[in-house]
């Protein structure tokens, strides 16, 4: 239900979340311990009796992270669990989420309180502005919905072929179509990938696609090659 992916950091998979026109995406949460002893709960799954346990055997969460603005379904289910606990949001999830308590909107630079170990980048996208996540301790970059390959039987018929066009599926990790259109400014953009490989990163984790333990910043600056002047 929760394994280690690398020191200090677990991954939990969760149920299916709907979409729009009927698509149907898996879910991932990734737990990281803090040297403070706190967790930080990334892109939360769905709370059930055993997600729960298995958190807190590893530690108390003190931090959620809701990375983009798709990505906040089971933030208030969490919070309300573990009173206390802050919320840190992307630009765009307190305009649709106004119901959640937010304590701060993530920025392009992290809060000191977890910068010696979590380092952070701010993608302006105009479909979601994503925040990408770099562990320290487990050398693991951390995409949400900039980086996808799902398995290509995943979808069938016409949203088969979506999905394919797209490049939500495939072998490779890549930036889907809809996501390239929507980065208004490609400097920018490039600017934020450039600071996500002068990660020293070596495992690559998305919230729709196969887990990398190796070969990452390859995985990285391949599917953003198309980003290149």
């Amino acid at each position: 239900m929760t394994d280690p992916f690398g020191p200090e950091l677990w991954v939990t998979e969760g149920g299916d979340v709907a979409g729009m026109a009927g698509f149907v995406f898996p879910t991932r949460m990734v737990v990281i311990r803090l040297a403070s002893g706190g967790l930080m709960l990334w892109s939360p799954v769905a709370l059930t009796d055993q997600v729960r346990e298995a958190v807190a055997a590893l530690g108390t969460p003190r931090f959620i992270l809701a990375p983009n603005a798709l990505h906040h379904l089971h933030v208030a289910d969490w919070q309300a669990a573990f009173p206390g606990v802050e919320v840190h949001a992307a630009p765009g999830v307190s305009a649709r989420r106004p119901d959640l308590d937010i304590s701060a909107e993530l920025e392009a630079t992290p809060d000191p309180r977890w910068a010696q170990e979590v380092d952070q980048v701010l993608m302006e996208n105009r479909i979601a502005t994503e925040v990408v996540f770099f562990h320290r301790p487990s050398a693991t970059v951390i995409f949400t919905d900039l980086l996808q390959n799902m398995a290509p039987g995943r979808f069938t018929g016409w949203r088969g072929v979506v999905a394919r066009l797209d490049r939500m599926v495939g072998p490779k990790p890549a930036v889907p179509r809809k996501f390239r259109m929507g980065f208004r400014d490609r400097a920018a953009a490039r600017d934020g990938v450039r600071q996500i490989l002068d990660w020293p990163a070596q495992r690559l984790l998305l919230a729709h696609g196969t887990p990398l333990r190796e070969g990452a910043q390859a995985a990285v600056e391949n599917a953003f090659g198309w980003l290149r002047p």
